[in-house]
């Protein structure tokens, strides 16, 4: 019998720029990845950008993700926040609002929900604020599927709530030996060789194990695979991602509704 068919998901946070102050090609990369995490205003984005890279995202058939994070667009949602989880649940909710009136104005929805930088990293562990994320979707939509790293309490909490729980590995960030991202601020956070990149993912997307921070072998699942918008590179680096994942007769698409 032929080897079943191996499919990934490929994302890039999108949408991140502010007024008149662009960050990334988001028209290049709506070319290239299946799903986008759209900025919602509170880390990034504006009311046009959102607009606009939801138009873009629905013509060339790629899902819309509501990106959501705290209210920090100074320190572009990367700082943490001790926000009571009442609040939390409430910007969050917000957020999920706000895109999906862009993406019903271009003809979409909003498929899913990834939370972004700070927010991200804090409901790995962080119970009270991962129960409030949960508790947002739940509101919004409960047929609504979330993104997050595997193993942490958000996605943990989410399918506990009856919430769909999409499991994502990241293509240039470097993992810890527990299998969480090394943080930005340290030595090897960020893997910059397009190379070593799109091999990661090929092996990332097939189950075989990459090599953590530490040099030992680390098993990397996920239904979806993170490359990030914001680098320089990141163009460079998608491509090769897309390029090295078809090759290896990797399927790509997206894990929501279009």
């Amino acid at each position: 019998m032929p080897d079943p068919i191996v499919r990934i998901d490929l994302n890039s946070d999108l949408g991140e720029g502010f007024g008149r102050w662009p960050l990334g090609d988001d028209d290049a990369l709506l070319r290239i990845v299946t799903s986008a995490n759209v900025a919602c205003g509170f880390h990034a984005g504006d009311p046009s950008i959102m607009r606009r890279t939801c138009e873009t995202a629905v013509e060339r058939g790629v899902a819309i993700g509501a990106q959501v994070g705290y209210r920090d667009l100074a320190g572009f949602g990367r700082r943490f926040i001790e926000v009571p989880p009442g609040e939390l649940a409430d910007d969050v909710l917000y957020q999920i609002g706000a895109l999906e009136a862009f993406a019903r104005a271009a003809g979409g929805r909003v498929g899913y929900v990834k939370p972004h930088g700070a927010l991200y990293n804090a409901i790995v562990w962080h119970e009270e604020q991962a129960a409030a994320v949960v508790a947002a979707v739940r509101a919004f939509d409960p047929g609504l599927p979330v993104l997050g790293l595997p193993g942490s309490a958000w996605l943990r909490r989410a399918e506990r709530a009856g919430l769909t729980a999409v499991t994502e590995c990241f293509a240039d960030r470097a993992y810890t030996p527990e299998g969480t991202l090394v943080p930005r601020d340290r030595p090897g956070a960020l893997v910059h060789d397009p190379d070593v990149v799109a091999e990661r993912c090929v092996r990332m997307a097939r189950g075989e194990p990459i090599t953590d921070v530490a040099g030992d072998p680390l098993v990397v699942r996920g239904d979806s695979i993170c490359v990030h918008g914001d680098s320089p590179d990141a163009v460079a680096i998608a491509r090769g991602v897309r390029a090295a994942l078809e090759a290896a007769g990797i399927e790509l698409t997206p894990f929501s509704q279009v």
